[in-house]
């Protein structure tokens, strides 16, 4: 195949959204749509991507980094004038430009590939990619001729009764002989009702040079839709989610109720993995296999082992080992590490710890900053006291300690292996291997004195 160059255009404000956010970094299934129109480009093996930026530009340069160059369209005078933008990078290049808008992240990149082909096969020297759609209102329809090749682009407003009919539609996706477009932009001209530049005329420009011009169908409508508003943004999003929850299913995994389960496109789910509703997955996770991750669970940019339940809890940018227990209602934040066959149990929140294998800590505790030992047991309500109101301390907790109940561990603190701290205990000093440690007031009873008090 030539040399693949690609042109996305994303200089527009995006006004129908009606945010503050710069329309193609709003995200679907976790990943700003330009973001999804970039990866999918870079999976067809391109030598240079350009995009066309406007407002917010920094802000798609801060996300797309160095996949892309980048060039700044100060003026928005139409799709023709935004793709002119490139032409000191690629007017120069032999080969094949393909032309998408930022605000499409549904296209495949299969779908980009046949478009591609078909366009090489063809000998043509731009190539639309077109759908079939039910109600073609608001599009642009494709009019073809006896022999199969475009002949017109025709605009809803400018459609006969006749051409109305027609359902075949422009999608807004090219590709063109690049040094044809950058040949054909410069005979383009703005002598329309908005003053504006279009790319559907490089169409009309090749055909009057008797250019094969050519059009690619893709099977699926819905891939094709542009998002302008917060409307189309959730009908993406629902799209996408059916599409990558049905690529997990058919891999291998269960998910119980398919419409309740949100899981980025980046993640990784193994086989025999069961899915309940309300379970969120979102970033680069990575689960295991033969997991039972929900009901009502959050995992985001983690990693979980094998054989892991997790239940009603969330998981941030950290890692579960294999045949560990989680939740219900636990909190795992950043930077934890919890070993296998570990158990974090109901309303217990652990904050940039490491827990080794066979740690338990069953109820109502609060682990932070803290590195624990294997065969650890943490009892109810206690917790490690790791801030002063300035900084952070650390407590660690060697192998094979027992922690009573009610437990404070005033960081900085060691607590000494195959020890045991009595329920109740404040401890503010190391303690030592094999010791008991009791850190509370000796209680003392006082026969008959509540009558004293007058309560009665």
């Amino acid at each position: 195949m030539s040399n693949i160059f690609a042109v996305i255009l994303a200089a527009g404000q995006g006004t129908r959204m009606k945010s503050k956010l710069y329309k193609v970094l709003h995200t679907v299934c976790g990943k700003p749509m330009v973001q999804h129109v970039v990866d999918h480009i870079q999976e067809l093996g391109v030598q240079r991507i350009v995009t066309i930026v406007g407002h917010g530009a920094e802000k798609v340069q801060q996300q797309l980094g160095t996949k892309s160059e980048y060039v700044l369209q100060q003026e928005q005078l139409g799709t023709a004038h935004a793709v002119q933008q490139a032409q000191p990078i690629l007017e120069n290049e032999e080969g094949i430009t393909l032309v998408v808008c930022g605000d499409t992240p549904l296209i495949r990149p299969e779908t980009m590939q046949a478009l591609l082909k078909h366009h090489q096969e063809k000998g043509a020297k731009a190539t639309i990619l077109t759908a079939i759609a039910d109600n073609p209102t608001g599009y642009g329809r494709i009019l073809r001729g006896h022999n199969g090749q475009v002949e017109q682009i025709v605009e809803q407003k400018d459609a006969s009764p006749e051409q109305q009919v027609v359902k075949e539609i422009n999608t807004g996706t090219y590709c063109f002989d690049n040094k044809a477009l950058f040949e054909a932009l410069k005979l383009v001209k703005n002598d329309n009702a908005q003053g504006e530049y279009y790319l559907p005329d490089v169409i009309e420009i090749l055909q009057k040079q008797e250019a094969v011009v050519e059009a690619y169908v893709t099977e699926d409508f819905e891939e094709t839709l542009g998002i302008n508003d917060r409307v189309a943004l959730s009908q993406a999003e629902t799209i996408m989610r059916a599409r990558i929850n049905e690529k997990h299913m058919r891999n291998g995994v269960t998910i119980i109720n398919p419409e309740t389960t949100h899981i980025s496109v980046d993640a990784e789910i193994g086989r025999d993995t069961v899915l309940q509703p309300g379970t969120i997955i979102e970033g680069k996770t990575v689960v295991g296999e033969d997991c039972i991750i929900g009901p009502n669970t959050q995992l985001i940019a983690s990693r979980i082992g094998d054989r892991t339940t997790i239940h009603s809890s969330v998981v941030r940018e950290s890692v579960i080992a294999d045949d560990t227990a989680i939740g219900p209602f636990a909190h795992i934040r950043p930077q934890s590490t919890i070993g296998s066959h570990a158990k974090i149990g109901n309303f217990v929140e652990v904050k940039k710890s490491t827990l080794g294998d066979d740690t338990k800590v069953s109820h109502l505790s609060y682990i932070g900053d803290a590195e624990i030992g294997q065969n650890v047991n943490i009892g109810c309500g206690s917790i490690t006291v790791n801030y002063d109101g300035k900084n952070k301390f650390q407590t660690i907790i060697e192998d094979d300690v027992f922690v009573g109940c009610n437990t404070n561990l005033v960081a900085p603190v060691r607590v000494g292996k195959g020890s045991f701290i009595a329920a109740g205990s404040t401890i503010t000093k190391e303690v030592p291997e094999d010791a008991l440690a009791i850190a509370r007031a000796r209680q003392e009873n006082k026969p008959n004195y509540v009558s004293k008090l007058n309560l009665k």
